[in-house]
């Protein structure tokens, strides 16, 4: 079974897609240019948004573990194209140090602590880095120049997302259910879903679902399609279904803190 991205390929390759963030944003004609994939922002609130969480993620690895993340006072965002690239750049650059100086195994405040994923900054390199990749195809979508995520980072995501966003310990509301997810590129996970809450794993072939009680839905697409479906940027018709959908409606549905 494949490993996840090493520490030092998460950095390269947020520094990677922050760079294809800026640069799709210095092409854009105005900061007011609005994102369709983020329909309530501009081009500015996007940079802004991202920029923002550099610092509060450097900020919180740097703390190292604690129950709370530190408070943090950011220096507000310029309105003027070159100097808020500049500023991105610097808050990219920011989190970056703060990463390199902890290493992955350092503990940290998360709110993820009922995931599969540890509390780590080595955790958070890995989130963050889908943060960015996903944020930049919102920039690249608002100049007209949509681009698939990087083969790699859309692989790592899909288990990335399934780890850390979806696993909980809180309690499935529904019947119990299995959810299959197969990207094209080779790699299938599976996902329980019951009252002792969610929980994944990695499978490297078709396996039986567990007694004719449980709700069953496989997905099957690309990586990147099965990121973008994650986050919001394509529906679920844009993937290949077989199977009771009405439990990939619950699950978007859900909310485990309520």
């Amino acid at each position: 079974m494949e490993e996840t991205l090493a520490f030092a390929d998460l950095l390269r390759l947020m520094d990677d897609r922050s760079i294809a963030f800026r640069t799709a944003v210095a092409a854009a004609p105005s900061l007011d240019v609005r994102v369709p994939t983020c329909p309530e922002w501009t081009l500015y609130d996007l940079v802004q948004h991202l920029g923002e969480g550099r610092r509060k993620w450097a900020a919180i690895v740097a703390a190292g573990p604690a129950d709370a993340p530190p408070a943090i006072s950011a220096p507000v965002a310029p309105r003027e194209h070159e100097a808020l690239l500049a500023w991105f750049a610097a808050s990219t650059e920011e989190l970056l140090a703060a990463l390199r100086k902890a290493g992955p195994d350092r503990g940290c405040w998360t709110w993820w602590g009922d995931s599969q994923s540890p509390q780590t900054a080595g955790a958070v390199a890995r989130h963050q880095l889908q943060q960015v990749a996903v944020h930049t195809y919102d920039a690249q979508v608002a100049v007209g120049a949509p681009q698939p995520l990087p083969g790699e980072v859309a692989l790592d995501g899909v288990d990335e997302f399934v780890t850390t966003c979806v696993a909980t310990t809180s309690a499935w509301p529904h019947q119990p259910a299995v959810i299959d997810y197969h990207a094209t590129e080779g790699r299938s996970w599976r996902l329980w879903f019951s009252a002792d809450g969610a929980r994944t794993a990695r499978i490297s072939a078709p396996a039986d679902v567990e007694g004719p009680e449980v709700a069953y839905v496989s997905a099957r697409g690309t990586a990147n399609e099965l990121v973008m479906f994650f986050y919001g940027r394509i529906t679920m018709d844009s993937l290949q279904l077989d199977g009771d959908r009405r439990v990939l409606d619950q699950l978007i549905a859900w909310d485990p803190e309520e």
